[in-house]
């Protein structure tokens, strides 16, 4: 307990941010609520209730906070969410890679922008209902990042890129706690939003359609082109490669003999390759921009476990740092649709030791 010191907490409107809200006063903090404004939804309120930013997720963010007597803000981050997410969401579709703009958003606006608003208000530290724990090591004098508890719902993976001063001034108190106990906790104090089910897609893309997005965001038309098999023959035609991710199956349009998936993007012949399942598996990787947590970059290879995507189990592997500064990870076991863009977390046990941008698969 840490009674006087004061903590921002970053407030979606959901039930996991409430019941951090409500954990930290409980705990001595003294507490501020905060909504990030960072897009408009501009779409039907279906679509727009799986996500956030909507209205009705700001009135419910701001009701809690009436609740338990803590002060709560709306800050306008509309720019920097354009300038850091969206526009990186849209050079990686277009240069043939898949992003993950959750990883962006935690980098660049809750664990970046909001920490330096944090620190110039004045408070100690950020808060956010992530399902994490961030633990300080005396031995090695740094800050990890651990899973949260319930394997379920632990958010590490989109962490990642966290500084040590960043884990130093932030919490995570769900981290120690399931879904179904912070649901109670939720009913216990009558929040508004206790029912309320969890965001599931990109809050600039509520209805799913990111190719639509893109197209309506930057004005542009997208070449049509051949879809080919490793051969060469050509498949049929192809909307656009903004359209396809690897290891799609669904959505191609094509009648074909047997069941096909995108294994590759060539950007130079506006070409997307389809094959086999079998032929989406890789054994390695390289990743690049690569943040080490539990310790500075290791100087020899070191056994680890990993995952290429946030809802993918973990596989062993081992990791080491190439002359470049990239980190090549070789899986004991092949891994599927290993994808340019997305991250890949390397852990031990629960210790997030590090993670990056994987810019190739294969070595």
């Amino acid at each position: 307990m840490e009674k006087n010191k004061k903590v921002l907490i970053a407030m979606s409107g959901g039930v996991d941010s409430s019941v951090a809200a409500a954990l930290l006063k409980s705990e001595g903090y003294e507490c501020a609520g905060v909504t990030m404004k960072l897009y408009e939804n501009e779409v039907n309120d279906t679509a727009a209730a799986k996500t956030c930013c909507s209205a009705d997720d700001v009135y419910d963010a701001r009701s809690v906070a009436a609740s338990l007597g803590i002060p709560y803000y709306v800050f306008n981050f509309k720019d920097d969410f354009s300038k850091q997410v969206i526009d990186r969401f849209v050079y990686a579709y277009e240069n043939g890679m898949t992003p993950n703009p959750c990883i962006d958003c935690n980098r660049y606006m809750k664990f970046e922008k909001l920490h330096l608003k944090a620190k110039t208000l004045g408070y100690d530290y950020v808060a956010t209902g992530h399902y994490a724990r961030v633990e300080y090591d005396e031995k090695s004098g740094r800050y990890f990042l651990k899973k949260g508890l319930d394997t379920n719902k632990d958010q590490s993976y989109v962490l990642y890129s966290m500084t040590q001063e960043q884990l130093a001034h932030t919490r995570f108190p769900l981290g120690g706690y399931t879904k179904d106990k912070i649901r109670q906790i939720a009913y216990e104090y009558g929040f508004v939003n206790a029912k309320k089910r969890d965001s599931q897609d990109i809050c600039f893309v509520p209805d799913g359609d990111y190719a639509g997005f893109i197209k309506r965001y930057t004005g542009k038309e997208y070449e049509n082109g051949n879809f080919i098999n490793r051969n060469g023959d050509i498949l049929g035609n192809h909307k656009g490669i903004i359209y396809y991710t690897i290891g799609q199956r669904k959505g191609l349009g094509l009648s074909l003999k047997e069941p096909a998936y995108v294994c590759e993007k060539r950007l130079a012949s506006n070409e997307v390759v389809l094959g086999k399942n079998e032929e989406l598996f890789t054994d390695a990787l390289i990743a690049k921009d690569f943040n080490w947590i539990a310790y500075e970059s290791p100087e020899k290879e070191i056994k680890v476990t990993a995952k290429t995507r946030y809802s993918q189990t973990e596989k062993p592997a081992h990791a080491k740092v190439r002359g470049d500064g990239s980190v090549e990870v070789i899986f004991d076991e092949p891994v599927r649709a290993v994808t340019k863009g997305q991250a890949v977390v390397l852990y031990d046990g629960d210790l997030v030791v590090g993670g990056g941008r994987i810019v190739r698969a294969g070595l």
